[in-house]
């Protein structure tokens, strides 16, 4: 008999032992378990832990395509869910599972849930995160987009650059701020001025392991390299944290031949003809013979 069958001729008995368990999986791989049972389960390897105060509303599913969803509280904690982490968007997208499971026998329990954490809010001690089921993947845009600029992802299976090559990316150290807070580091000459610019800021030590933001300018002096991000990072950054700054890329496809000799995986329409074409009309000037207009 199934763990599924056995689950079910469990709740047909009229008295039940039943709770709710939630997996939670960051992207950086960090797993979180919790139960609203006042002790811990265990089972498929996950602890899922009693003291987290973790709890769920009303889940609504449907048979069509329309988002399963969800929401959970819970409380913040040192043991559990940390404000800083959510600060720091460590949980943005995190993967959820979500059982109902028989705590006499663990063995007897039904995945109900299977998605993603939407919007994450906090209030005073405690979070209330959305759950947004897996069909909610297909409300994202599809199809390829017919524009001047490259639409691949630098690195990409389709863009093919190779990241990891030396002259790709510096592994280095932070060694200070300047007066509008942009990062200093020393060196990396080997580097032209702008080279990391609209590239990775890859954090990889500190309080800040883990993050990844968006470099908005580099510049390069005779002794010094400075760095402005887009958008600060959801922790702190120090002097000595670590950081991996990557090769960026402006789209354009003069910039994909000459800085990346990658032409051949450009993917944009360079050539398409730009909105003051569709607004042209006959002059005197020139002549109009039908003839090519790039002449």
């Amino acid at each position: 008999m199934s763990a599924r069958q056995e689950l079910l001729d469990h709740l047909g008995q009229g008295v039940t032992t039943v709770c709710r368990a939630w997996l939670v999986t960051r992207r950086d791989g960090v797993q979180f378990g919790f139960t609203d049972h006042d002790l811990d389960l265990r089972f498929d390897g996950h602890v899922f832990k009693a003291s987290s105060g973790m709890t769920a509303r009303t889940l609504q599913q449907t048979t069509g395509l329309a988002v399963d969803n969800s929401e959970t509280l819970g409380a913040l904690s040192d043991a559990a869910v940390e404000e800083a982490d959510l600060i720091a968007g460590r949980f943005d997208g995190a993967e959820v599972r979500a059982w109902l499971v028989n705590w006499a026998d663990s063995a007897q329990r039904v995945e109900q849930f299977r998605g993603n954490l939407g919007e994450i809010s906090r209030v005073g001690g405690a979070f209330k995160a959305e759950l947004r089921g897996l069909t909610d993947r297909l409300n994202q845009p599809q199809g390829r987009i017919f524009q001047r600029n490259c639409t691949a992802v630098l690195g990409d299976a389709r863009c093919k650059v190779d990241l990891t090559a030396p002259v790709n990316f510096a592994a280095t150290s932070i060694i200070g701020f300047d007066a509008l807070n942009r990062v200093i580091f020393d060196g990396l000459g080997a580097f032209a001025d702008r080279w990391f610019e609209r590239g990775r800021f890859v954090v990889t030590s500190g309080a800040a392991a883990g993050l990844v933001g968006v470099i908005k300018s580099d510049r390069l002096s005779a002794t010094q390299r400075i760095v402005d991000l887009w958008n600060a990072l959801g922790a702190q950054i120090a002097v000595g944290d670590q950081v991996r700054l990557e090769v960026g890329c402006d789209r354009i496809h003069d910039t994909c031949r000459a800085k990346f000799a990658n032409f051949g995986n450009f993917r944009g329409f360079p050539h398409i003809p730009g909105e003051d074409w569709l607004a042209s009309y006959p002059v005197s000037s020139r002549a109009n013979d039908g003839g090519s207009l790039g002449r």
